[in-house]
């Protein structure tokens, strides 16, 4: 076998092993003999946990948290979606050219690939009236800034502390890797991709880096970020032991369409991190802008610096429509609504895959789905590994105990019995899962958890992460 086919067939298993860490749910017997799954859980067993909950049993784990009064404990759901709401059989969504692109034994042909190492490709600039950037740039342009007061009467008050804490134990988890890689005392730079208006900031600061770039396609969400910058340097020299925060800069412009590193203080810069949280699937509203993503990632990335991120879990998408009649699901806390119905018939595209999303007083615009394959394979031709790939839920087991004391901290959980005089954020009847747990405990009276449609709306998303080879 020639050294090309040879790394085309690595490419090919990497895709699926990434493809299968974040399907939803179910496998055929033989497909799952043998196989492991990320972190070290067979694959089988977890199909069987699962069925068990579609017969109405929520699986239970005692696990650390922040509960009260004795019972020490924390309370998820494992399972990916309410009883109402589970994934259908995902044999159908595992083979079409949507995600297993290269299974010609089913009679699929395989599309072409994003060109690989020096292959050239032409690259149309598309008019800003031929994609919904502007759509999206209006979008979070007009979202208010809600002052602490009104953020803490959010219906998901709890779960955007979750979605937090997820983000900040994946930056504190690759800040290290990079600190510990570089002698003591040196420079940490990073890009933030789709920084929003800077709800990463304190994040940042917390990673003792030096210096931050932030970029986003929305000027009133920069002007935000700048003003919350100026505020935390601000309050930094009051503090006693005051320590100088990191420089910063700041850049209006559609990172899917732009040339970021143009717009770059100082264009030789070498950075060690790229961060873009719940705002790479935007690019993949065709090959060209996620091109131009992937390139911005990379260009002044160095060699073993880190790409990683957040954004919706596509297979859990598809799934869920699917089951649903193809068009649209939710629950009270968001939904999701295809404009052109999912069926097994006609997979959806490898890019412009859009469909609306809309969660409760946050996000109601465009999004498009990430073909997970096509996303690492374009990340190869820009010189970026694959390293992991995690839906929330994964992420959270691995990280729960460590990253417990910020848990309660950030209160990314809800005490469950509220307190007398207290309520929950949502129905009580979306906390039985709480009450069973609690029933099985000798010691334990509180726990903290998250609403069932809470929970639901978390396995929506993944974390991923690259990392930049030396040559």
């Amino acid at each position: 076998m020639s050294g090309r086919l040879r790394a085309s067939a690595e490419d090919e298993e990497r895709a699926r092993e990434a493809v299968r860490s974040i399907l939803p749910s179910q496998f055929d017997d033989d497909e799952a003999d043998g196989d492991v799954a990320p972190g070290g859980v067979d694959v089988k067993q977890a199909y069987e946990e699962e069925t068990s909950y579609a017969d109405g049993a929520v699986k239970q784990e005692h696990s650390p948290g922040h509960g009260v009064d004795g019972g020490d404990s924390l309370m998820h759901c494992e399972s990916e979606a309410s009883p109402e709401e589970l994934p259908p059989d995902t044999k159908d969504f595992e083979r079409p050219q949507f995600y297993q692109d290269s299974d010609r034994e089913n009679g699929h042909s395989k599309p072409k690939s994003p060109p690989r190492g020096n292959e050239s490709v032409e690259v149309k600039v598309e008019s800003a009236q031929s994609t919904l950037c502007d759509v999206v740039a209006a979008h979070y342009n007009s979202v208010p800034e809600s002052g602490l007061d009104e953020r803490s009467k959010s219906r998901i008050l709890h779960l955007r502390n979750f979605n937090n804490w997820i983000k900040s134990m994946l930056i504190d988890e690759y800040v290290n890797k990079v600190r510990d890689s570089k002698p003591r005392g040196s420079s940490l730079k990073v890009l933030d991709m789709g920084c929003g208006k800077g709800g990463d900031l304190f994040k940042w600061r917390q990673g003792k880096i030096t210096h931050l770039v932030c970029a986003d396609i929305a000027a009133t969400s920069i002007e935000q970020c700048k003003d919350r910058y100026s505020d935390i340097k601000q309050r930094a020299q009051r503090e006693r032991n005051f320590s100088p925060l990191f420089s910063a800069e700041f850049i209006v412009a559609n990172c899917t369409k732009e040339r970021l590193r143009d717009h770059y203080q100082d264009v030789t810069m070498q950075l060690d991190l790229v961060s873009c949280q719940f705002a790479f699937h935007y690019c993949f509203e065709s090959l060209p802008q996620a091109e131009c993503m992937m390139r911005n990632a990379s260009e002044c990335l160095r060699p073993g610096g880190y790409f990683f991120g957040s954004c919706p879990n596509a297979n859990a998408i598809v799934s869920r429509a699917r089951k649903a009649g193809g068009k649209k699901f939710g629950n009270d806390v968001y939904f999701v609504e295809f404009e052109t119905p999912i069926n097994d018939i006609k997979p959806p595209p490898i890019f412009g895959a859009k469909y609306n999303f809309h969660m409760e007083g946050v996000v109601d615009c465009p999004e498009f789905l990430v073909h997970f394959p096509t996303f690492i394979r374009l990340a190869e031709k820009y010189n970026l590994e694959f390293v992991a790939c995690e839906p929330f839920n994964a992420f959270f087991d691995r990280k729960k105990v460590e990253g417990r004391g910020l848990l309660g901290r950030m209160q990314a959980f809800e005490t469950y019995p509220p307190f007398p005089g207290q309520s929950m954020n949502g129905p009580l009847s979306q906390y039985q899962h709480g009450d069973a747990y609690l029933k099985s405990q000798t010691n334990a009276q509180r726990l903290g958890t998250l609403s069932v449609a809470e929970w639901e709306a978390t396995t929506l998303y993944l974390i991923f992460v690259f990392q930049k080879a030396s040559s």
